[in-house]
C-alpha cells in the first residue's frame, strides 16, 4: 500500500548548508519516526517559501544517499501572513503496515499544526 506524511521545519537562515541541513534533519526525522526505510521511499517532495532561494534541499540530500530516490522541489505558494523560511515535504512511501503517518513538524513551523506538533516535538 503506498502512503504519504507530511512534515514541515523553519530554516534559520537562507544559506544554502542551513537548507541542506534541514531538508537531511526533516527526512531524517520523517523516516525514523514512521520506521520508514530509504529502500521503501517512492519520491521525495520539498517545496520552499519564497525567502529561501540559496540552496536546493534535493541536493543537500543526494549528498548523503538517496541516489534512486526521485526528489523534487517547488516554490511554496505565497499566502499573506505565512511565516517565513518554512520548508515543507511530502515523502510518498510503500507501507508494509496498515499504520497511520505520522507528521512532523518542527522549530518554526510547528506553529503551522499545533495540533500535530505536539505529538512532533
Amino acid at each position: 500500500m503506498v502512503r504519504a506524511v507530511r512534515g514541515a521545519i523553519g530554516v534559520e537562515k537562507n544559506e544554502r548548508e542551513a537548507i541542506h541541513c534541514a531538508a537531511r534533519r526533516m527526512v531524517h526525522e520523517i523516516l525514523t519516526r514512521n520506521g520508514i526505510g530509504e529502500e521503501e521511499i517512492v519520491s521525495i517532495l520539498f517545496s520552499l517559501t519564497r525567502d529561501l532561494s540559496s540552496g536546493n534541499p534535493a541536493a543537500g540530500l543526494r549528498v548523503h544517499g538517496f541516489a534512486d530516490t526521485p526528489l523534487f522541489c517547488v516554490q511554496e505558494a505565497e499566502v499573506e501572513g505565512a511565516p517565513p523560511r518554512i520548508m515543507r515535504v511530502l515523502l510518498t512511501y510503500e507501507a508494509h503496515e496498515n499504520r497511520r503517518p505520522i507528521p512532523v513538524y518542527l522549530d518554526a513551523a510547528a506553529a503551522l499544526r499545533p495540533d500535530l506538533s505536539e505529538r512532533s516535538e
